[in-house]
């Protein structure tokens, strides 16, 4: 199973980005058996739960520290998630993690919660 993420970028505040998670190597139990999650670490600090998405039936769970900014979707005919962020905050800067994340999903992910995690991409947010 790999998670590829991609998107990240240098934005100013109150800016927007995009990020793109692909996932494969999910073949049985495939990718709509699985929730995926976003979360963010900066140095120093734990691994915490942003958002997530049951790819069985499309339900969302954010963290409220994002509500209202930041969308997260998937296409399931790519095996792929986004996670629309707009309104970008300097505490926002931190490196992004997608994760696969078994279902059901009621609650905002912990890093406990996943089974595979990609490699990160790096968001900065300029004051």
């Amino acid at each position: 199973v790999q998670l590829v993420e991609s998107g990240g970028d240098l934005v100013q505040a109150g800016g927007s980005l995009r990020l793109s998670c692909a996932a494969s190597g999910l073949t049985f139990p495939g990718f709509e058996d699985y929730a995926i999650g976003w979360f963010r670490q900066v140095p120093g600090k734990g691994r915490e739960g942003v958002a997530s998405i049951s790819n069985n039936d499309g339900t969302t769970v954010y963290a409220d520290f994002v509500k209202g900014r930041f969308t997260i979707s998937s296409d399931n005919s790519q095996n792929m998630v986004f996670l629309q962020m707009h309104s970008l905050k300097p505490e926002d800067t931190a490196a992004y993690y997608c994760a696969i994340i078994p279902l059901p999903v009621w609650e905002v992910p912990t890093y406990r919660d996943a089974v595979y995690w990609g490699q990160g991409t790096p968001v900065t947010v300029s004051a």
